[in-house]
């Protein structure tokens, strides 16, 4: 997750992730493994679609405060990475 950590610019949460893999701005997003299965299905299969890169984190609660915010969050995509 060092990659999330240092990204310049990202969006937090399933809505704006989904919206970001679909207008192709999205290079990479992390998923979290204990998210709503259905929520899970739908953006892995758009990357799948998009040809966006996933990495899976073990919970929403990790991946929430590498994003920086105080809750979990599902999914998280990378807009622009460090330099």
């Amino acid at each position: 997750m060092s990659g999330l950590i240092k990204a310049k610019k990202m969006t937090v949460g399933f809505k704006q992730s989904f919206k970001a893999v679909e207008k192709g701005i999205a290079h990479l997003v992390y998923v979290a493994r204990d998210a709503e299965e259905k929520m899970r299905h739908s953006i892995l299969e758009m990357c799948q679609m998009r040809g966006i890169p996933v990495e899976e984190v073990d919970t929403m609660a990790n991946l929430g405060r590498a994003s920086g915010i105080q809750v979990g969050t599902a999914v998280v995509a990378i807009i622009e990475p460090e330099e």
